[in-house]
């Protein structure tokens, strides 16, 4: 059976990822929480959520000595990034006065508060429902139409350099990219385990999926 292991540096309500990870996976997987290094190394795969302010979550995997078995585990298995798990696999974020991030992308995140034309006609966060347009097939959009909604909470978006790893993009104010994908790392700003079906059917593609 193999092993999907959700990183835990304090700052994220892992119980409903585990619960959907373990509900997608049907008795194919072990689910595991865990913020040992040598653990994630071992794992089949690893999913990277995350909330809260991205100064708060870049201080708690350097604190934790995480940052770099971030980077290892997704250059090395199938790895899922979720919201904050997102956002900081960037080089910078404008939050919290400019932030330093994992850099594994070339971008930045930004806020829709500075960046929105006209802010009166959005309200920040951005939370509920929208829909991603996929830009670009991935093994993760198998069974899921164009255009499926899932559930999204923040504040702030990515931008990343290189536009052809922005495999989704969503509506809010402006289009921004909702899914960053690129050899071994899958990772959006929705919630796929508060996302209904779609989530569901997007996290076991996940489990299937093999990476680069």
């Amino acid at each position: 059976m193999q092993k999907i292991v959700v990183i835990d540096y304090g700052m994220s309500n892992l119980h409903s990822v585990c619960s959907a990870l373990t509900q997608a996976a049907a008795g194919q997987a072990e689910v595991v929480i865990s913020q040992d290094s040598t653990e994630i190394a071992s794992a089949d795969r690893v999913v990277f959520p995350g909330q809260g302010a991205a100064a708060d979550c870049m201080q708690a995997l350097n604190n934790l000595k995480l940052a770099g078995v971030v980077r290892k585990a997704a250059s090395e298995k199938p790895f899922l990034g979720i919201c904050m798990g997102m956002q900081v696999l960037l080089q910078q974020s404008e939050e919290n006065d400019g932030t330093s991030c994992l850099g594994l992308y070339e971008g930045a995140v930004k806020s829709f508060r500075r960046h929105v034309a006209s802010e009166e006609t959005i309200k920040v966060p951005h939370m509920g429902w929208n829909t991603i347009q996929q830009k670009q097939a991935h093994p993760l959009w198998s069974g899921i139409p164009q255009d499926s909604y899932f559930y999204f909470v923040h504040s702030y978006f990515v931008q990343p350099a290189q536009t052809e790893c922005a495999i989704g993009r969503t509506n809010y104010g402006l289009e921004f990219a909702s899914v960053i994908a690129s050899g071994n790392v899958f990772a959006m700003q929705c919630h796929p385990e508060k996302s209904a079906a779609n989530g569901l059917r997007l996290l076991a593609n996940f489990i299937q999926w093999r990476g680069a």
